[in-house]
């Protein structure tokens, strides 16, 4: 029963780092589409496009952590 509920509490460690990486990657995405708006604000709209595909995909990294640490 311990054993099971400490496996439990580190699955759910595990995610909490994992979500690290996705968190990063989205922060520094921010950050490159605002520098490179701020040097050609003729691109934004295509630039936010970029960001916004970026951002869903490392999201998506997020989402399957989350759901892997409930499955196994």
């Amino acid at each position: 029963m311990e054993i099971a509920l400490t496996l439990d509490a580190l699955k759910l460690v595990g995610y909490g780092l994992a979500a690290i990486g996705p968190g990063l990657g989205i922060g520094i995405a921010c950050y490159g589409c605002c520098v490179a708006t701020a040097r050609q604000p003729e691109l934004q709209g295509r630039l936010f496009t970029n960001f916004i595909i970026g951002a869903a995909l490392a999201e998506a990294l997020a989402l399957l952590g989350f759901v892997l640490a409930f499955i196994l």
